[in-house]
């Protein structure tokens, strides 16, 4: 079954708590959290405190994407605010076993995203340790963009890996999600789709959530 994460990213902050609860009520069982510190992308963003508060307004699953310099200083920080869920980027991480193991033994999900331009064969070493892996459908660092075609055929060719290779990492796909395209994104492979404004730009994001949910797993859809 694909789920929906919504990114908060596209959410308004002075009716967070409310966005919140109206994507879970659409069946969300997710949030998607992009944390940008201005270096490694070109826009900051949110940090620890939000995702705190966050963490004591639902129970839905924190998924926090690293979009920083130095990730490995602040995964501890992230994990013990509420993210169960955490990736960093392969471009940033030098040494990206460690960061991942790292995360691992602070009980969160580790996970490792990639920008439109970098191949899929930087991860060959790790792909047995990561729990997801987050495909960039846009060039990171601003909501809103339109999704890069090419990152579709990025994703059917990490199933593919996935498949051969008889791994089970989950495939995440962050970057130009809507209702145009989620239903081939999941064709190809993936697990999780990440959307903003097409979720919380739209008039009624719960009834946006439950119509990408339709469109994403079709009757019958085994749920993993």
């Amino acid at each position: 079954m694909t789920r929906i994460a919504p990114s908060i990213l596209a959410a308004d902050f002075a009716r967070l708590g409310e966005q919140v609860a109206a994507v879970e009520r659409g069946g969300a069982e997710m949030l998607h959290i992009d944390v940008m510190d201005g270096r490694f992308v070109p826009n900051i963003s949110i940090g620890v405190p939000v995702v705190e508060s966050l963490r004591a307004a639902t129970d839905l699953t924190l998924d926090c994407h690293l979009m920083i310099v130095e990730p490995g200083r602040y995964v501890e920080a992230f994990a013990k605010a509420g993210a169960r869920m955490i990736s960093v980027h392969q471009e940033a991480c030098p040494h990206l076993d460690r960061d991942i193991r790292r995360i691992r033994d602070l009980g969160a999900q580790a996970g490792v995203a990639l920008n439109p331009a970098t191949p899929l064969h930087v991860l060959d070493e790790v792909l047995p340790l990561v729990d997801f892996v987050l495909i960039m459908s846009v060039n990171p660092g601003f909501g809103g963009q339109k999704l890069i075609p090419a990152a579709v055929e990025k994703v059917g060719a990490l199933a593919g890996v996935r498949a051969e290779r008889r791994l089970d990492f989950r495939i995440e796909v962050d970057g130009g999600v809507d209702l145009s395209n989620a239903a081939a994104i999941a064709a190809a492979g993936c697990d999780i789709l990440v959307s903003g404004s097409g979720l919380f730009g739209a008039a009624d994001p719960a009834e946006a959530v439950r119509s990408m949910i339709r469109f994403t797993n079709p009757p019958g859809a085994a749920r993993a």
